[in-house]
């Protein structure tokens, strides 16, 4: 299990790498654009020239690169080119409003297409045909058209939870909690839809295989063969779906935030990217992409212990 884990960690460890130097490359090609846009669009062509000596942009790429890379390995990753704050404070104030929605919606898409797949693949007939359908609808249907119904009304009409804002944890749980509910709800009915087709696929594959037809013969309990055997082996196949999906996520908070009022990172790298403001942009997404990694790698980990052939694939 150990070297499972860590041939998993040293794929994502140059994952991340690569990700940086590929996004680092993309962002350096507007490197003459954004002296303009910072420096503005009356200044004249020293004032420009100036404006990228004082960011660095006049040092060849090769050295620019070496130099950002060397600060990503120890935890620097640079300052605004507006505010000059530094990424890592922008980052750890706008951070927890992202990973709460995130988190939240990956636990909640999690616990119901659980609920709902096997739910679909035990009982089939009419229930199986509707699961299916609302989770074509629920694929379908954008984020945001989701986060609009449910702000209008649960939040506006039924006055249940807020409408706008983000209450901290450290704050008030309860408040933090209501803040984050629908937010989360919003982003976890995509992952939810996908995910609950897998798992319903994977249970009626295990309910249908001969080990299964002989623990009923022997007159194990139906709940006991459910919870315990089938679904132990079901649910692996539907977490390299759920890690897929966190990828969606992590997209769709940009628009739920904005819907509901939460500045945070994907709020935050909308506006810097909006302000061509490289470090905050650069920053923003190596974080985003750790977080996909470590996700995915958890995902890998619980499939690795669901199922033990795995750790050797």
């Amino acid at each position: 299990m150990l070297m499972f884990f860590l041939r998993r960690l040293l794929a994502g460890v140059v994952l991340v790498i690569v990700a940086a130097s590929v996004i680092f490359g993309l962002m350096s090609l507007s490197d003459n654009a954004v002296a303009r846009a910072i420096a503005g669009q009356t200044a004249s062509p020293e004032q420009v020239a100036q404006k990228a000596t004082e960011l660095g942009l006049d040092q060849p790429f090769l050295t620019r690169y070496l130099d950002w890379l060397s600060g990503l390995l120890h935890g620097d990753l640079g300052s605004s080119w507006y505010s000059g704050q530094p990424v890592t404070t922008i980052i750890s104030t706008k951070l927890p409003v992202t990973l709460s929605i995130l988190l939240l919606g990956l636990l909640v898409a999690a616990v119901l297409a659980v609920l709902i797949g096997v739910a679909a693949a035990v009982r089939g007939g009419w229930l199986d045909r509707a699961v299916q359908a609302l989770a074509i609808l629920g694929f379908a249907v954008p984020a945001f058209l989701v986060a609009l119904v449910l702000s209008v009304l649960f939040a506006v009409q039924l006055k249940i939870f807020p409408a706008v804002g983000f209450v901290p944890f450290a704050e008030s749980p309860s408040g933090w909690l209501m803040s984050v509910t629908l937010p989360a709800i919003a982003l976890a009915i995509g992952a939810t839809a996908a995910t609950a087709q897998q798992v319903r696929g994977s249970m009626i594959d295990v309910l249908g295989a001969d080990y299964v037809r002989t623990l009923r013969s022997r007159g194990l309990s139906e709940r006991s063969l459910l919870f315990r055997h089938a679904l132990r082996n079901a649910v692996p196949p539907a977490l390299t779906v759920l890690g897929l999906q966190f990828i969606g996520l992590v997209g769709g908070a940009v628009v739920v935030e904005k819907v509901f009022g939460l500045y945070g990172i994907g709020t935050e790298v909308f506006s810097a990217s909006t302000s061509q403001d490289q470090p905050v942009v650069l920053g923003i997404t190596v974080v985003m992409v750790i977080i996909i990694v470590v996700v995915n790698l958890l995902m890998d980990v619980s499939y690795g212990l669901l199922n033990p052939k795995v750790r050797v694939s």
